[in-house]
């Protein structure tokens, strides 16, 4: 038995393993695009395989095949949708071609893997044809399109319960920091007193927006342009196809697709794509700042704030002896510069598409679903390797609390800021603290001192109303 078998094409011949599920398109693909190395994304295969699992459904209530060459490709189908079959899609995750190299090698694998289930050998395409059976009443302009956004929905759908993973952690330091009294501070100055928990409580805030632009994001993505085939007119497909489609699309996911009411602009346009990534790209701003904060927060410790102690993770320097550094932060943050960098990658895509398509839909593809990716594991490292295990140095809080002449702030309320000035200016010149500058002039009793630094006090809403002619 031959090792190869042959496969032709527009272009000519070519030889290539006997038993391999990939034609020669692929072939052809993988010979043309050893581009990121990286191939296309799991989750946008499984999704073509449902796209393509609902299409022959379709196709068989229409009569194109009996029953037993439907239930070949329809089984070739789900496993793809399952997964069981990525090993055989090769081709790189950034291509030319509108992703047409990625259609046609699910095409191929689908169309292989259903003649094994008729005990055919791979390529016996007289029987079931990768364009003709499997690609029947399609195009790559509708498909992958369709199956990016079901792809995106379902990853979209991870990411939400990771940043909820996340805000729940903070919300949890929230409450086991709310007696934490410490110096809060604008421009990286000391400026008022507040709480570990109220900085927590913002952060926690930040990822609940964050989460709930996430969920939203489902209605950006819902519509889809299946049916539409070349340029959204729906050509070569019949009408019963275009609206049939979708409906067993949206029993096949459980998702809430719904057909464009324009295919042709739904064909051309991938603005939808932007203000997701945009979206993506906020949270990723939200992950940056709050991570950097975490490293300032922990820094030291003896020579830093030192204010939280993060969980250590490993060694921090090959030469240094002792250090311990903000790894998992740091990891985090280099994750949301990717996702931004990501974003301004696939802005460019979205903007280069012409007249009646998008011929960068890889590109697009490959940023989104690894902006999603890489944020739902920063979110998942930042909860599970750091915030939920990071503890408060009350010490070292209350020694700069103490330090600080941010609660001269506290007193503008009772003496006036004249006073509060001259308070914060004596402590600086003689080396005093504030409670000691303000007790020794006998200005205020020490419990009426301590309770204006109570944590009550440092994060009530606004300032008691002043007892005039007190």
């Amino acid at each position: 038995m031959s090792a190869y078998r042959v496969e032709s094409d527009l272009l000519g011949e070519r030889n290539l393993p006997a038993e391999a599920l990939y034609g020669i398109h692929t072939s052809r693909a993988m010979e043309n695009f050893p581009l990121s190395g990286r191939p296309t994304h799991p989750a946008l295969i499984h999704a073509y395989g449902a796209v393509k699992l609902a299409c022959a459904r379709t196709n068989h209530e229409l009569g194109a095949w009996d029953d037993e060459l439907a239930q070949a490709i329809e089984t070739a189908c789900d496993e793809m949708m399952r997964g069981r079959l990525d090993a055989h899609i090769h081709v790189d995750a950034l291509q030319g071609g509108a992703g047409t190299s990625t259609n046609m090698n699910v095409n191929e694998v689908i169309a292989n893997r259903a003649l094994a289930f008729l005990g055919r050998r791979p390529g016996e395409y007289g029987v079931i044809h990768p364009i003709d059976d499997v690609n029947r009443h399609q195009s790559t302009n509708d498909t992958y399109p369709t199956a990016l956004k079901v792809a995106a929905i379902g990853r979209l759908g991870v990411l939400e319960r990771e940043v909820v993973g996340l805000l729940e952690a903070f919300q949890a330091q929230e409450k086991a920091m709310a007696h934490v009294v410490k110096v809060g501070r604008t421009q990286f100055q000391d400026a008022v007193l507040t709480t570990l928990g109220r900085e927590m409580s913002a952060y926690a805030e930040a990822f609940g927006r964050d989460r709930w632009r996430i969920y939203k994001c489902v209605e950006r993505l819902r519509v889809i342009n299946l049916g539409g085939t070349a340029i959204g007119t729906g050509l070569g497909a019949p009408r019963r196809f275009i609206f049939q489609a979708t409906e067993h699309l949206r029993e096949i996911t459980g998702l809430g697709l719904a057909r464009s009411e324009n295919l042709v602009e739904t064909t051309q346009n991938a603005d939808v794509f932007v203000e997701v990534s945009g979206i993506l790209k906020a949270c990723a701003c939200n992950l940056f700042k709050v991570s950097t904060d975490l490293r300032l927060l922990s820094s030291g410790p003896g020579a830093g704030l030192s204010e939280l102690r993060l969980p250590e993770r490993q060694a921090g320097s090959s030469i240094m002896p002792g250090k311990v550094n903000p790894v998992i932060p740091e990891a985090a943050t280099q994750a949301a510069m990717e996702v931004m960098g990501r974003d301004h990658a696939l802005t460019l895509a979205c903007s280069m598409g012409s007249l009646e398509l998008n011929a960068f839909m890889p590109m697009i593809a490959d940023s989104l679903l690894g902006s999603i990716d890489l944020l739902a594991q920063a979110c998942l490292i930042l909860r599970r390797f750091c915030v939920q295990d990071m503890t408060a140095d009350m010490e070292r809080c209350a020694r700069h609390v103490q330090s600080t002449t941010a609660v001269a702030t506290a007193l503008v309320g009772p003496l006036g800021y004249e006073k509060a000035q001259e308070i914060a200016r004596h402590a600086t010149t003689k080396g005093m603290t504030i409670r000691q500058v303000v007790l020794e002039a006998g200005w205020m009793a020490p419990a009426e001192f301590d309770d204006l630094i109570s944590p009550e006090s440092v994060t009530r809403l606004g300032s008691p109303p002043p007892q005039w002619g007190a």
